[in-house]
């Protein structure tokens, strides 16, 4: 597929998928959400693909919210209609995805950007960055995820905050209420996430997708996370990974996963 609004580069088993729209603050309008929908099932589908950084290009944003010029003249049924497909085919797609995905929030992440970062797997932060979710300063809350995400994340106190001042945490706010889990400079962010790519394909990928399913399913309130992981343990143990896990732990050699 030819992407107009990301990038997609690969080594080794690490995908990272760029939003490119510079010019925009990397926005997200109607088209790139579809573009990344595109892009995380294509890296969700190629065996080679084993962890997927996601990041805005550029300095100054990962992601500075939605394109509004798309939205601003829509009424209730079509504002709710907004939400619910870019929750179907992005945000909720993201964090279900069976593979993980780090977010490299390389500078301004608010409203829909936030919300992106926080469908990832988990997040690392750029010194410069910043992040919130300003959305009631238009008179609309975040339909992305934000107001249930954003409490999960960094207790209902806090969240309650941000969105009702649609203040900004810096990164290091950010990073002392574990709405990131690591900030560095600049130019060492991608390097840096790429580490800890390399660190997670040393692993199973088939345990990985299970652990995925059932630590989402614990904050879930519609499935008993407890469930969830004793289905996915089981599974596990059909699979040719647990055998090649097992085997090498038993011989003391490292795993060929």
């Amino acid at each position: 597929m030819n992407y107009q609004n990301i990038l997609i580069t690969q080594e080794g088993a690490i995908a990272t998928i760029t939003i490119n729209r510079p010019a925009k603050l990397n926005a997200l309008n109607k088209a790139t959400i579809e573009e990344l929908h595109q892009a995380f099932k294509f890296a969700d589908e190629d065996k080679s693909i084993r962890v997927i950084i996601l990041t805005g290009s550029e300095t100054k944003a990962f992601v500075a919210g939605a394109d509004i010029s798309e939205f601003a003249d829509f009424d209730s049924k079509k504002g709710g209609e907004l939400a619910q497909k870019g929750q179907d085919i992005l945000f909720d797609f993201v964090e279900n995805l069976s593979k993980p995905v780090i977010a490299a929030i390389n500078g301004f992440a608010l409203g829909g950007g936030l919300e992106l970062a926080m469908s990832a797997h988990f997040r690392a932060a750029s010194i410069n960055a910043k992040m919130g979710l300003p959305e009631v300063s238009l008179g609309v809350i975040p339909g992305y995820g934000g107001t249930q995400r954003l409490p999960k994340l960094i207790g209902k106190g806090k969240a309650m905050e941000m969105i009702m001042t649609a203040g900004m945490l810096t990164a290091e706010e950010a990073l002392n209420y574990k709405l990131v889990n690591y900030v560095v400079e600049q130019e060492e962010l991608l390097p840096f996430c790429a580490k800890l790519a390399a660190k997670i394909t040393n692993n199973s990928s088939t345990a990985i997708a299970s652990a995925i399913k059932a630590v989402n399913a614990g904050f879930n309130n519609e499935v008993n996370g407890f469930e969830t992981e004793i289905q996915e343990f089981g599974n596990c143990f059909g699979t040719a990974d647990f055998k090649e896990g097992t085997t090498a732990f038993l011989e003391k050699r490292k795993p060929n996963f």
